[in-house]
């Protein structure tokens, strides 16, 4: 399997997916450039007319995103930093995410949305926010964080190719990471967790740049005897609810860590769904690490101080292993 880097993965779905669908583009701030790398050389191997730059208008160019798609089209819009959704919320959840449904299934939305996501150092608030959180609870939706480069390129291929409003959050702090990448038509499938690593004392259930953060952890209990799950939805809806409650089953004991904040995050709406269907698998509370309730300072050693980080999933893990 050949090496390639998180943005190579981002371009490398993108061009693929670009030549076996015409249907396909892109249309985003910079896209012709690629802020992050991730579009350039696509405007010339694919023609102008498929990578459109857009004005500095989230809101506008996300609705002509979601009536491309309605004609028919499959638009791939880049949202350029996550915390730019907030610009085009009405957009996303009022309208590709409703028009399928109220329009009886007549309407058609084949339209994925991309964006980094998180702190990527000093950013700042502005910049660094965690916001898959806010459309958890917009039905319509499609939500997909995927934790490593491979999960990256199946996950987005798999998001282009379905015909309904996918949003797909790409772990800032993971843009400089390499991985190894199935050859040929590599696809993951929406709604399929993924065990990453087999134990069983206690399950880290982490999402997106934790991912490598739980697998750290899990290396370093196993010294203490200490036998770690580490455990990845990939797509948060659909959540793979089986695959997830089969963990903790296995293990009796839960720590789920997320970059997003602990206060209404996608931490709590997963630990409400094991309380809910597997109460009886645990032995121990669940515990949750997650982002400090303030807003992304700029400040290196604050910004590193509000995040999780593998000290404080460890301290966790020991917590509930006790």
């Amino acid at each position: 399997m050949p090496v390639i880097g998180f943005i190579e993965a981002i371009r490398q779905a993108l061009a693929e997916e670009m030549e076996r669908d015409p249907r396909v583009f892109i249309m985003g701030l910079d896209v012709k450039l690629g802020a992050f790398g991730a579009t350039r050389g696509l405007s010339e191997t694919c023609g102008a007319a498929r990578v459109r730059n857009t004005p500095i208008s989230e809101a506008g160019f996300a609705g002509a995103g979601i009536g491309a798609a309605m004609a028919g089209m499959r638009p791939e819009v880049e949202i350029e930093f996550a915390s730019f959704f907030y610009c085009c919320f009405d957009q996303v959840c009022n309208q590709a995410a409703k028009l399928r449904y109220m329009s009886g299934g007549q309407a058609r939305l084949p339209l994925t949305f991309r964006a980094p996501y998180g702190a990527m150092g000093s950013a700042a608030a502005q910049h660094s926010e965690v916001v898959y959180p806010q459309f958890l609870g917009v039905p319509g939706l499609k939500i997909v964080v995927p934790s490593g480069v491979a999960e990256l390129k199946g996950l987005l291929k798999a998001a282009i190719r379905d015909d309904n409003p996918v949003l797909m959050f790409e772990p800032a702090r993971l843009g400089f990471t390499t991985g190894d990448v199935p050859d040929g038509d590599y696809i993951l499938p929406l709604g399929r967790g993924a065990v990453k690593r087999e134990g069983t004392d206690v399950t880290i259930i982490a999402i997106g740049a934790m991912v490598p953060k739980a697998l750290t952890v899990a290396e370093e209990m196993a010294k203490e005897g200490i036998s770690v799950e580490v455990w990845d939805p990939q797509t948060l809806v659909p959540l793979d609810e089986e695959g997830m409650l089969a963990s903790v089953a296995k293990t009796g004991r839960v720590v789920i860590v997320d970059e997003g904040h602990l206060r209404g995050g996608a931490s709590g709406d997963l630990a409400a769904i094991i309380i809910d269907k597997g109460f009886d698998y645990l032995n121990a509370p669940i515990k949750r690490v997650a982002a400090l309730d303030v807003p992304i300072p700029f400040s290196p050693p604050l910004e590193n101080y509000v995040l999780p980080d593998e000290s404080k999933i460890k301290a966790a893990v020991q917590e509930v292993v006790s």
